[in-house]
C-alpha cells in the first residue's frame, strides 16, 4: 500500500471515529433519558402527585433538544458506509445492511409516531395513553440501538453466513444467528445499561445544581430519587454484563483481550492487571523488555474471567501471533504466518474460481471453490504484511479499559453513598456531595466513550474480525477528500454540540415549569 492511499484510509478512520464519538454524545443520554422520564410519569399516573408530571415534563424537554441532534449525527455516520467504506460495503452489505434496514423502519417509525404524541398529547390524550407513548418511545429508542449493535456485534463475531464466490459477496443463511449471537446480547445488555447509566448521571448532576442553588428543591430531590436508585442497578449490571464481554472477547477476539491488559506473553492461571503502568520501553511483541514499569495484579482473575477456569491458558500477543497453543475447542492456534498464507490461498482460489467459471471450466471452478471455502475463514489475514499489522493500539486499549473500569467502581460507591444520604434525608444539607454529583457528570461521559475505545481500537485491524481489514474495505478515494470532509463534519457537529449545550444550559437554567410545581 502506498502512503497516499494509507493515508486515505487513515483519514477515513479517523472520520469514522470522529462521527460515531459525536454521536455517542447523544445517544445514552437520549435512552437513559428515556427510562427515568418514563419511570416518573408512571408514578405520576399512580399516585396523582402533579410534582411527577412536572419533572417527567422537565426531563422530557431535555430528552427532546437531545433526541433532534441524535438522529442528526447518526444519519451521517451510516451515509459513510457508502461513502468512504464501499468496499466493506459490497462485501457484506447483504447482512450488515439487513438490521441497519429494520433499525430504520421498525425502531425509528416506532420513536417517530409517538415522540409526537409524548410531546404534544398531554392534554389531547388519556393519562394511559400518554404513558404508553411515552414508554413506547423508549422502547423504540432502545430497539433501535439494539438493531445497531447487531450490525457491530456481527463486525466482531461473524456468523450466519455464507460467502458467495459468483458475486463476492457474504450473504446471510441465518438471520437468527446473526440477531442473537451471544456477543450481539451480551453487546446489547452491556450498551444499554450504559446508556442508563449516562441518563442517571446527568439527572443526579443537574439535581445536584439545582440543591447548591437552593431552586426547585423538592423536584431535584425526586430527581435523584430516581435517578441514583437507576445509577446503581445499571452500574452493578454494567459489571455483570461487563464479565460477560470479557469472556466473549477471550473465545472471539483473543488479541482484543491481550491489548486490555497488556498481556504479551500468555500463562495459565493469568491475573487481572488492576492498576498499572505499561513501559514506553517496549517496541516488540517479542523482545526482552518488561511490558510494565509497574502494576498490581488480582491473581488468576484474568484466567476465571475470561475461560471460566483460574488455571486456564490465557494467549498474550505473541502467543497469538506465533501460534501453538491450545484452543478452547482442542484444536492447536495457527501463527500468524500459517493464517496469512491460508488466507493469501483463499485469496488465490477466488480468483482462479472467477476466470474458471468466466471460461466455462466448470470442474476446476469447482475445485477452487473447494479451496476457497477452506481457507475462507483466513481470507483477511492475506491482505496482511507482517505480523505487526495484527496488533492494536495496545497502550490506548490498555488505558481505555482499565479507566472505564475505574470509573465504573467509582459509580457504584457513589450512588450507594448518594442513595444513603437521600435515605437519611441529608441531601439539602450536603453541599460537598452536591457537587460531587455535579462534577461526576464529566466522568460519566468519559466512560461511555471509553468504552467503544475498547470495543473498536481492539479489534484492529478487523472491519470484520479474520475476514476483512480495513485497508481492504476502503472505498477508492484520495485523501484530500476525505480530509476536507473531515474537516467539514469536524466543524459541522462541534457546532450542533455547542448548540445542543446551549439550549439544554438555557432550558435547565430556567428549570421546571413554576405553575406546575405550585399546582
Amino acid at each position: 500500500m502506498d502512503l497516499l492511499s494509507a493515508s486515505a484510509v487513515n483519514w477515513s478512520r479517523g472520520q469514522f471515529a470522529l462521527t460515531a464519538g459525536y454521536h455517542w454524545l447523544f445517544v445514552p443520554l437520549t435512552i437513559g433519558l428515556g427510562l427515568i422520564m418514563a419511570i416518573m410519569e408512571s408514578l405520576y399516573v399512580k399516585t396523582g402527585d402533579m410534582k411527577w408530571k412536572t419533572a417527567t415534563k422537565f426531563w422530557q424537554k431535555i430528552f427532546g433538544i437531545n433526541f433532534a441532534i441524535g438522529i442528526a449525527t447518526g444519519i451521517i455516520l451510516e451515509f459513510q458506509f457508502g461513502t468512504n467504506w464501499s468496499n466493506y460495503s459490497w462485501f457484506v452489505g447483504d447482512i450488515f445492511g439487513a438490521p441497519l434496514a429494520i433499525e430504520g423502519i421498525l425502531a425509528f417509525f416506532l420513536e417517530a409516531t409517538f415522540v409526537s404524541i409524548m410531546f404534544f398529547g398531554w392534554n389531547r390524550v388519556s393519562k394511559k395513553m400518554h404513558l404508553a407513548s411515552t414508554w413506547l418511545v423508549f422502547v423504540g429508542a432502545s430497539l433501535s440501538a439494539f438493531w445497531i449493535l447487531v450490525a457491530n456485534a456481527w463486525m466482531q463475531y461473524p456468523t450466519g453466513m455464507e460467502f458467495n464466490p459468483d458475486s463476492v459477496r457474504n450473504e446471510m443463511t441465518d438471520f437468527w444467528a446473526v440477531t442473537f449471537s451471544p456477543v450481539a446480547y451480551n453487546k446489547f445488555l452491556h450498551a444499554t445499561f450504559s446508556c442508563w447509566a449516562m441518563g442517571a448521571a446527568f439527572v443526579v448532576a443537574i439535581s445536584g445544581w439545582y440543591l447548591l442553588k437552593s431552586r426547585h428543591t423538592d423536584f431535584a430531590i425526586k430527581s435523584l430519587k430516581i435517578g441514583s436508585l437507576v445509577g446503581l442497578v445499571s452500574f452493578i449490571m454494567l459489571a455483570v454484563t461487563g464479565d460477560g464481554s470479557a469472556y466473549h472477547v477471550a473465545q472471539k477476539q483473543p488479541m482484543k483481550l491481550a491489548a486490555m491488559e497488556g498481556l504479551y506473553k500468555g500463562t495459565e492461571g493469568a491475573g487481572l492487571v488492576a492498576v498499572g503502568m505499561l513501559n514506553p520501553a517496549k517496541e516488540k511483541y517479542n523482545d526482552d523488555v518488561d511490558p510494565y514499569i509497574f502494576k498490581i495484579e488480582i491473581p488468576k482473575l484474568l484466567s476465571l474471567l475470561g475461560y471460566r477456569d483460574i488455571n486456564a491458558f490465557v494467549p498474550g500477543v505473541a502467543d497469538i501471533i506465533e501460534g501453538g497453543y491450545l484452543l478452547p475447542d482442542g484444536t492447536t492456534s495457527l501463527s500468524f504466518q500459517e493464517r496469512r498464507e491460508r488466507g493469501l490461498k483463499a485469496i488465490q482460489a477466488l480468483a482462479d474460481y472467477q476466470t474458471a467459471k468466466k471460461e466455462g471450466r466448470d470442474a476446476d471452478a469447482a475445485n477452487h471453490e473447494t479451496i476457497l471455502r477452506e481457507n475462507y475463514a483466513h481470507f483477511g489475514y492475506g491482505y496482511l504484511e507482517t505480523e505487526e499489522d495484527l496488533i492494536p493500539n495496545i497502550p490506548l486499549t490498555f488505558y481505555s479499559f482499565h479507566l472505564m473500569v475505574i470509573i465504573g467502581i467509582y459509580f457504584i460507591l457513589f450512588f450507594v453513598v448518594m442513595l444513603y444520604f437521600l435515605y437519611k434525608k441529608d441531601m439539602v444539607n450536603s453541599r460537598w456531595l452536591q457537587y460531587v454529583a455535579l462534577w461526576s457528570l464529566p466522568l460519566a461521559y468519559l466512560a461511555s466513550q471509553l468504552g467503544w475505545v475498547v470495543a473498536e481500537v481492539g479489534r484492529q485491524p478487523w472491519t470484520i474480525q479474520d475476514i476483512l481489514p480495513v485497508q481492504a474495505s476502503s472505498s477508492a478515494i484520495s485523501a484530500q477528500n476525505v480530509i476536507t470532509s473531515f474537516i467539514l463534519f469536524a466543524l459541522l457537529f462541534t457546532s450542533l454540540l455547542v448548540a445542543e449545550v446551549t439550549i439544554m444550559v438555557k432550558q435547565i437554567r430556567k428549570g421546571p415549569d413554576s405553575e406546575e410545581l405550585n399546582t
